[in-house]
């Protein structure tokens, strides 16, 4: 009974999604909310604060755990490491509220599907359902199945049948009210956060509300300059944050509102596709077969995505042309964009974690002082207004206030950097990110190569030969011939206001022949054609042709897994019909007969693709039927058919003149390149090779990964494919099928694998444990689709891999979100999805994108450091004046904290990226040996000195306890300055200095720590090899000179304004000098210890050597287990999944063909996108 009332407490709500969430239902108890309202009300609103902070336990205050279906609080619990919650209130939705009466029947369905989740969800009579929704998606309580469904899209599971028969006609009005009501609105609207919204959310930032609680403090012990200058850099932080986020809102919020808009004009330009596409009616057949799953053909074609623009209707037959809506608002492919935008995906950024870390141990260390402060004013008898004042003062020396602006600075100086060239950022969080990666992912065509293709050639047959290439760049106008005819007939394009518009493949090839497009004409009274046809006829350029126009009477479209299109044409003067036909050449000459294709085609073939050329194949035949009823009854089977083969068409797609050099940088900093592109394979093979990002004299392994068969078990074959020279300026590749394998001194890291993405699907669901070692040194993957890019960008980081991609277009978008760091070369969609956007269109910015985020990560790091170490050198020597009872002078802290500190962080981090890449990247953890070792021993070091000076100020004869005798001080105080006069009139001006500050501890000890302020920033701030040095940021290095010159001056200068305004006393030279040689020996052992010891790379190598310390990511162990494997890399076999001595496994986890679920991350982590102290 108790484990089933566990179970009607939990569910998991979108199971193997990317969104996956625990679900557990509690029910309001009034008492325990009025006990906590109560408790609110007492702690003056903290408790409140908290529960905003940590919503879980607001729920475990207030409520009580029930059974989901009598819950009316939902806590809902992300399945991901974070573990983050989210509170949401159960509402209740009455079908009564509509106009029209609703039958209570039970039996009576409320709308035609009878296995609809509404029918499931609504309770009658009361005619009422719960609901809760969850970002923008709303599901509702489903009685049968007892947990949380998503409503406003149609079930995948519907076969063709299904959706004629029971939505062929539409809903009446009835049902349309009813899904209006449960479903919701069927619109994608961003709403633009209000500035006090937004204000809010910053101002009730943990950190801030730490702040907020220093700054009242110091305030009220009259430490008033600082505070207010810590006051006016939080405003404006807040200020600039709130500005970003509400401009990305807006932008955000106009972008969707534009794309909302749907224009229906008169072919469908449809905005889940780049270019105009044709869309063909769901077929009408009776099997049960889910529709998407329905034939061969891709199911994309029958789908209108949201923003459509529709450009052109034909009914197939009598009435009107109708839709069946699959998806409604946020449930759609662009609803789903717009969502991951609003709530993006949790990133795991060592940096903030390990920030956060370090902050609770400093305020841990604060406590420790909190304590030592109270124990010491209270043993010395102090009032316990003043003891919990200096108590307090004192724990909030460790935490520095100005730590968030600091940081934020930094970034922003980045981001300014990156603007400049014009490389843009929606999140500048992922700026320090940059800094480490380590592998970039490439998308080809626009990226590495031009965005379109160029004409190159025609190669014809005949006789069952090819024959001479025609090229496109002798200037000779395509001679008339059936290829002509294929190339001019073959296409989608469509002639728009007076524009041919379509996929720019078909554009090429269209004016490649120099025909002309023309609206349907009465002059062709020939053509048995509608007016919707479009006619093509010669152009004034084009070659002599005794066919006066071709119009295309029916299309059958292209599509990727069909790999081929065709059309079905008639030639003016002609009572006969011709089928033209198109496509990849390997599936082309499967429909050809086979006497018409040449014997030497695949040599042939192989002969252009291996020079990176895009090649297509055209074919032809002529139908002896010559009615128009008859052309419109043909199925595409009996068109594509007994073809005659009529040659190659050679397209190339260049590199982009950047390309090669920015791998060759890539290369050199030992960053990580590979391919992912939905080209084909060899193609990207070639262009891998040609780019050199597979280098010169590497082996290139294919990788063909098969389904299971009947009796087959799944399979994965490796291929060798080599190089051999076959003439000047060609590189030929072919697959070797003999017995060579890689020679046995170059196993190395000089191979290559290469795959598509159907073997890659398949390695994923039955060779799981194999594709760890086929990704460290995986380069190439072909035809791989969006969703399979994302995946593979998702498997990289399972790797411990920091991944970069950079990708131009619609289909990147999941993998440009997925990335640690996106880089969109397009303003359009991918941009929305992209966290950076190059406005030059070339790889260049992903050099320059890693080398400010490593600047900005170094950045960071230093003023993390540096922030740390001021508050460490200030807590030891306020916690040595507490020792008696004393602290520093305002004007002493203000010196320090404005002039120095404040400055320090404005400017420390202005310092430029180095502009060559290092071979290795910085340290991506605070919690590290070298930077815990620098604050420790820089600490140590300060402590020392401090607690020396500290000591022995007091054992000089001319010291005296100026807080108990003052009288005797003022006797004897012209002996400490040579000036007599500064010595007479401190006489009658030292009862103006409160004895609490005045001493000679604390004038020996304030030029310490001030020094050591400044020496600590010029040590922190590294430059080579990551950043400039430090003496090209001028301003800081002007700072420091600066700083330190006015501290020496003002130290050791006699004049009474100064030392009274400073409340220092006047002390010997001698004593002075020692003072500033203890400074200088403290600067010079931790220089040396930080500069050659710490930040000694070899030196820490060779220690992780000795003692045997290897990397802890994932990918350096699978490489070493691979160098050290005799038998790795395979080649030329076939290995069987259920092989046990190969240890591979089928992966039970695996679910569709068509989605790749998105496992739980095992080997690394993930990141948040946002600042570490929102993670209290």
């Amino acid at each position: 009974m108790e484990e089933k009332s566990k179970k009607d407490h939990r569910v998991l709500l979108n199971q193997g999604e990317e969104n996956e969430l625990e679900v557990f239902g509690y029910q309001t108890q009034n008492l325990r909310r009025a006990f906590c309202l109560v408790v609110s009300v007492l702690t003056c609103g903290v408790l409140l604060l908290v529960f905003y902070w940590r919503p879980q336990w607001s729920v475990w205050a207030s409520c009580v755990p029930c059974p989901l279906e009598e819950a009316d609080t939902i806590l809902l619990r992300t399945t991901d490491e974070f573990q983050r919650y989210i509170r949401k209130k159960v509402m209740c939705l009455h079908l009564s509220a509509l106009k029209f009466p609703i039958s209570k029947n039970p039996e009576q369905p409320l709308v035609a599907d009878s296995h609809s989740v509404i029918n499931q969800a609504v309770l009658k009579p009361e005619l009422k359902l719960r609901c809760i929704q969850v970002q923008k998606i709303r599901y509702v309580w489903d009685n049968v199945e007892k947990s949380f469904q998503k409503v406003g899209l149609l079930a995948d599971s519907y076969s063709c049948y299904d959706i004629h028969h029971m939505f062929g006609l539409g809903l009446t009005n009835e049902e349309q009210e009813v899904r209006r009501l449960v479903c919701g609105p069927n619109a994608i609207e961003v709403e633009i956060q209000p500035v006090w919204k937004l204000l809010i959310k910053q101002v009730l930032n943990p950190f801030y509300v730490f702040q907020a609680f220093t700054l009242t403090l110091w305030l009220s012990q009259g430490y008033i300059p600082y505070s207010v200058a810590i006051i006016i850099m939080s405003v404006l932080s807040i200020v600039l944050s709130v500005y970003d986020l509400r401009q990305q809102s807006v932008k955000l919020h106009n972008l969707v509102e534009a794309h909302n808009k749907v224009q229906v004009k008169i072919i469908v330009k449809d905005k889940g596709e780049s270019i105009p596409v044709t869309k063909t009616p769901l077929p009408r057949v009776g099997d049960s077969m889910p529709w998407k799953s329905h034939g061969e053909e891709d199911y994309r074609k029958h789908v209108l995505f949201c923003g459509t623009e529709v450009i052109q209707v034909k009914p197939p037959g009598q009435g009107p042309v109708r839709a069946v809506v699959l998806q409604t608002g946020y449930n759609t492919a662009k609803g789903d964009l717009v969502r991951s935008i609003l709530y993006p995906r949790p990133l795991n950024f060592k940096l903030y974690s390990d920030a956060f870390k370090f902050i609770v141990f400093l305020a841990c260390l604060g406590l420790v002082g909190f304590f030592y402060a109270l124990g010491v004013y209270v043993y010395h008898g102090v009032s316990p207004g003043e003891t919990a004042a200096m108590a307090l003062l004192l724990l909030t020396v460790t935490v520095p206030p100005v730590l968030p602006a600091a940081l934020t600075t930094g970034i922003m100086y980045a981001q300014k950097r990156l603007a400049k060239k014009k490389i843009f950022c929606i999140s500048p969080q992922r700026i320090n990110m940059c800094g480490q990666i380590n592998l970039v992912c490439f998308d080809k065509t626009g990226t590495l190569t031009e965005d379109g293709l160029d004409l190159w050639g025609t190669v014809p047959t005949a006789d069952n030969c090819f024959q001479a290439v025609h090229s496109f760049t002798s200037g000779k106008a395509l001679a008339w011939s059936p290829l002509c005819a294929a190339m001019a007939s073959c296409h989608s394009l469509i002639l728009l206001d007076g524009a041919i518009q379509g996929d720019p493949l078909d554009l090429k090839m269209f004016e490649g022949t120099a025909w002309i497009m023309e609206d349907h004409n009465v002059d062709y009274c020939d053509f048995r054609t509608s007016d919707s046809n479009i006619i093509i006829k010669p152009g004034p350029k084009a070659s002599w042709s005794p066919v006066e126009a071709i119009t295309v009477l029916r299309q059958f479209p292209f599509s990727s897994s069909l790999q081929r299109m065709s059309v079905v044409a008639q030639l003016a003067g002609e009572g006969h019909f011709h089928v033209y036909m198109k496509g990849a050449p390997e599936m082309l000459a499967k429909f050809c007969r086979s006497e018409t294709v040449p014997k030497n085609f695949p040599q042939e073939l192989r002969n252009y693709t291996v020079q990176g050329f895009r090649v297509i194949a055209l074919a032809h035949k002529a139908l002896s039927m010559g009615k128009l009823s008859e052309v419109e009854s043909l199925s595409r089977e009996k068109v594509e058919s007994e073809l005659t083969f009529l040659g190659l068409l050679i397209m190339e797609n260049r590199l982009k003149k950047q390309t090669r050099p920015v791998l060759k940088e890539l290369n050199e900093a030992r960053i990580r390149t590979v391919m992912v592109t939905g080209d084909n394979l060899q193609t990207a093979i070639t262009v891998a090779k040609n780019s050199e990002m597979i280098p010169p004299g590497s082996q290139v392994i294919l990788v063909e990964a098969n389904e299971p068969e009947e009796s087959v078990p799944a399979s994965v074959t490796w291929q060798l494919v080599e190089n051999q020279d076959s003439g000047p300026g060609i590189n030929e590749t072919y697959i070797n099928i003999g017995n060579s394998s890689v020679p046995a001194g170059e196993k190395g890291s000089c191979y290559h694998f290469a795959m598509s993405g159907r073997s890659y699907q398949a390695l994923f669901q039955h060779f799981n444990s194999l594709l760890p070692k086929i990704l460290v040194n995986g380069t190439i993957f072909a035809r791989m689709s969006p969703g399979q890019k994302s995946s593979l960008v998702e498997e990289f980081q399972k790797l411990n891999y920091y991944v970069g991609m950079c990708g131009d277009g619609a289909n990147d978008c999941g993998a440009l979100k997925m990335a640690h760091a996106g880089i969109s070369l397009s303003e359009q969609e991918a941009s929305v999805a992209s966290p950076f956007t190059s406005k030059t269109a070339n790889i260049e910015c992903v050099p320059q994108l890693i080398k400010e985020g490593r600047a900005a990560l170094v950045s960071s790091f230093g003023v993390f450091k540096y922030l740390t170490m001021y508050g460490m050198i200030q807590f030891i020597g306020t916690a040595l004046l507490y020792w008696q009872l004393q602290l520093f002078g305002n004007y002493q802290y203000i010196m320090q904290d404005i002039a120095i500190t404040l400055m320090v962080c404005l400017t420390m981090s202005s310092t430029h990226a180095y502009p060559k890449l290092a071979p290795y990247r910085p340290a991506g953890q605070l919690l590290s040996p070298p930077l815990l070792l620098s604050v420790l021993l820089n600490t140590c070091f300060t402590c020392i000195v401090q607690i020396c000076v500290f000591l022995y100020v007091k054992q000089q004869p001319w010291y005296c306890e100026v807080y108990r005798y003052s009288e005797c001080f003022l006797d004897n105080l012209s002996n400490f300055s040579t000036n007599m006069s500064l010595g007479r009139n401190w006489t009658g001006n030292a009862t103006l200095i409160p004895g609490s500050i005045l001493s000679f501890e604390s004038t020996s000890l304030w030029p310490i720590t001030t020094i050591n302020c400044i020496t600590v920033a010029f040590i922190f701030s590294k430059g080579k090899p990551f950043r400039k040095p430090i003496y090209t940021n001028y301003i800081f290095s002007l700072l420091l000179i600066s700083a330190l010159g006015i501290t020496v001056f003002i130290f050791f200068s006699d004049f009474q304004d100064i030392y009274q305004g400073m409340e220092l006393i006047p002390t010997i030279t001698s004593w002075r000098v020692s003072i500033l040689v203890a400074t200088l020996i403290q600067f010079c052992v931790a220089f040396f210890v930080e500069d050659a010891l710490l930040q000694n790379r070899e030196l820490w190598l060779l220690i992780k050597k000795t003692f045997g310390f290897y990397s802890k990511s994932q990918y350096r162990n699978w490489q070493k287990k691979l160098a050290e494997d005799s038998t790795w890399p395979p080649t030329n076999r076939t290995d069987y999944s259920g092989d046990g001595k190969n240890g591979f496994y089928v992966n039970r986890g695996y679910e569709s063909p068509e989605q790749i679920p998105k496992g739980k991350l095992g080997w690394g982590g993930q990141t948040t996108e946002q600042h570490f102290w929102t993670r209290l």
